[in-house]
C-alpha cells in the first residue's frame, strides 16, 4: 500500500514562503517513501512486534541527504524537559522541521499526541512531519487498527480557527 500524505497549515499563517519549503520537502519525502524499495522495507518492518525504528531505517539515509539531522539535541533548552529530542529535525530559515515515526503506541500511548506538543514546545521548529501506520496490528490475534485515520481526526482539530496553535502545518504520513 503506497504511503499518503494529508496536510494541514493554519489559515492565518503570514510565512507562505515558509510554508511553500515545508510541502516541497514533503513532496520530496512522498515521492521517496512511494519508491519500491523503499515500499518494501516498510511494509516488512511494519509488522505485529515491529519497531518504529525499522520504519526510519528504511528512508534515514533519504532524510540526510535533505538535510535532517536525527536525535538533535538542544531543541528544547528553555523548558525543564530539555532532554527532549524528536526523530529528525531540520532547519528551515528561522524555524524548523521535526520528523517523527510511530508505529505500535500511536494512539494506545497518545504518541500522536505527544508529538504535536514537542512540535508545540519546540522554538526552533514550526512545522511536523508525523509518520504512522495506515493499519496497526499489535499482534496476530488483536485486530487491525486504522492508525492514520484515528491520528488524522484527533490532530486535524488543532487547526481550527478556534483551536491555533504555535504549530504552523501538520504533514501526516500513512505508511
Amino acid at each position: 500500500m503506497p504511503t499518503t500524505l494529508k496536510s494541514y497549515a493554519q489559515k492565518t499563517s503570514s510565512h507562505p514562503g515558509e510554508l511553500r519549503e515545508v510541502t516541497r520537502i514533503a513532496d520530496l519525502l512522498l515521492s521517496h517513501l512511494n519508491t519500491p524499495i523503499v515500499r518494501k522495507a516498510i511494509e516488512d518492518a511494519n509488522v505485529p512486534g515491529g519497531s518504529s525504528r525499522l520504519i526510519q531505517e528504511a528512508f534515514a539515509a533519504y532524510a540526510t541527504e535533505l538535510g535532517f539531522r536525527a536525535e538533535m539535541k538542544g531543541l528544547f533548552g528553555n523548558y525543564s524537559t530539555r532532554g527532549l529530542r524528536p526523530d529528525y529535525y531540520l532547519p528551515i530559515g528561522e524555524t524548523g522541521i521535526l520528523l517523527e515515526v510511530e508505529r505500535g503506541k500511536t494512539t494506545m500511548n497518545n504518541m500522536d499526541l505527544l508529538d504535536f506538543w514537542k512540535c508545540h514546545l519546540c522554538e526552533h521548529a514550526h512545522y511536523l512531519f508525523l509518520m504512522v501506520p495506515q493499519e496497526l496490528q499489535q499482534n496476530s490475534t488483536r485486530v487491525i487498527r486504522k492508525e492514520f485515520d484515528m491520528v488524522n481526526r484527533r490532530l486535524e482539530a488543532f487547526f481550527r480557527p478556534e483551536n491555533a496553535t504555535n504549530v504552523r502545518g501538520l504533514f501526516l504520513f500513512g505508511y
